[in-house]
């Protein structure tokens, strides 16, 4: 309130001042131009030089609100377009999260062509137009990314082999992603979308090529890369038994294949596994013996101890006498009495074979057993036991099946 009272009081002086000043000094102001003659007094020509001076303020002022107005006034203005930008990028997301892929692309597609940095905004558009099927599109849009940000050329790849890939395209997505190696060689995300595509492909000589990347640049968790490590190295064991035009070089291309593998990974029990399999295919049986029996002699595996009853080795004895002495450690191993049992077949036990088989049950009801024990009570002669066990192992086995319909039975 006081600084009202001051301000008017400095108004009030100022205005007395200036109102002696123009009784006293009238002054007096002439403009002649050729034939032109202005006359006026010196305080009247102020006040029209201000009034001119207002009057170009308040132009400029209403040229500047027509050029900063919104819709109403002019619909072009940069505010509007702002506006209509910002809607654009709203929508075009939430329209892409929601999968309605066309009013997606349409909005995103107008938001990159308006922003200075367009490039999550074409990237939208092209997954869109991607889904919609309208696939020249969607490369199209990639390549106005990377017209517009020529920086960010690792980044449109990398979105341009994902979309390849999601349309079925492994070829185009595999050239993509070996000329970004190329160029970006320890890039994690470049080698995490080849293993999924070499994977996708089966194509496990690749991987196995790629392993030693993925391992240096920790693109992979250690677990992950250790099972993706044992499954890419057994299936390349088992396509190296195809390779062969017959039996004898199929076996040294699988040979050549066990060999490329390190001490520490011909004794994993998975790699055992594979490798023993496909010997015995190859009818390696002496072999595949004492690879298992190494094996397992370095370290115990139920599922080698398994596999060591299905192959024969050059001394069944032997074989049978190896075995047990693993029963001392593990004796209530279901699937290494089983063993012991198919090994006792080998060597004629027949009594020794059916106590083993037992034993199995016992600790576990096993297909693989009852369908053992069924075998040997029929040439036994007991075929009410053999046909109860034949029957329990097919139950054992229906429980894995899908409970697939089953006709009726039949009555007379």
């Amino acid at each position: 309130m006081k600084r009202a009272y001051l301000l008017a009081v400095i108004a009030i002086v100022i205005a007395a001042a200036l109102g002696i000043a123009i009784a006293k000094h009238s002054g007096y102001v002439m403009i002649a131009y050729g034939g032109f003659r202005y006359q006026s007094g010196l305080w009247a020509a102020l006040g029209a030089l201000l009034v001119l001076v207002l009057a170009l303020w308040l132009l400029r002022y209403l040229i500047g609100l027509l050029l900063r107005s919104t819709g109403v006034v002019n619909p072009w203005s940069r505010r509007n377009r702002s506006r209509r930008t910002r809607i654009a990028i709203e929508q075009g997301q939430l329209d892409l999260a929601e999968g309605r892929w066309a009013s997606a692309h349409k909005h995103l597609r107008s938001a990159a062509e308006a922003e200075r940095q367009p490039l999550l905004f074409y990237l939208g558009a092209a997954r869109a137009a991607n889904e919609l099927g309208r696939t020249e599109e969607s490369d199209h849009m990639l390549e106005r990314a990377l017209e517009r940000q020529p920086q960010a050329e690792l980044a449109i790849a990398l979105a341009h082999a994902q979309l390849q890939m999601d349309r079925g395209d492994s070829d185009g997505a595999l050239n993509t992603l070996q000329a970004m190696q190329e160029r970006h060689p320890n890039n994690a995300q470049v080698l995490r979308l080849l293993q999924r595509l070499y994977l996708e492909r089966g194509d496990w000589s690749a991987l196995i090529r790629l392993l030693p990347d993925l391992r240096k640049h920790k693109a992979l968790p250690a677990n992950e890369l250790a099972q993706l490590e044992q499954r890419a190295w057994g299936q390349n064991l088992g396509l190296a038994a195809t390779r062969g035009e017959d039996a004898t070089t199929a076996r040294q291309s699988l040979e050549r294949a066990w060999q490329q593998l390190t001490a520490a990974q011909r004794q994993e029990p998975q790699l055992v596994l594979a490798y023993v399999e496909q010997m015995r295919q190859a009818n390696a049986q002496g072999e595949s013996e004492q690879v298992l029996r190494a094996a397992i002699k370095r370290q115990y595996e139920s599922h080698l101890a398994r596999l060591y009853g299905l192959v024969r080795g050059d001394d069944p004895a032997r074989q049978l006498q190896t075995a047990e002495g693993w029963l001392k450690d593990h004796p209530r191993d279901p699937s290494l009495l089983l063993t012991l049992g198919r090994l006792s077949l080998q060597n004629r036990l027949w009594g020794k074979a059916r106590d083993y088989f037992e034993s199995s049950l016992r600790l576990e009801r096993n297909p693989e057993a009852c369908a053992e024990l069924a075998r040997l009570l029929a040439a036994l002669g007991e075929t009410e036991r053999s046909n109860q066990l034949f029957q329990e192992g097919l139950n054992l086995l229906d429980e894995r099946l899908l409970a697939l319909p089953l006709p009726e039975t039949v009555r007379a």
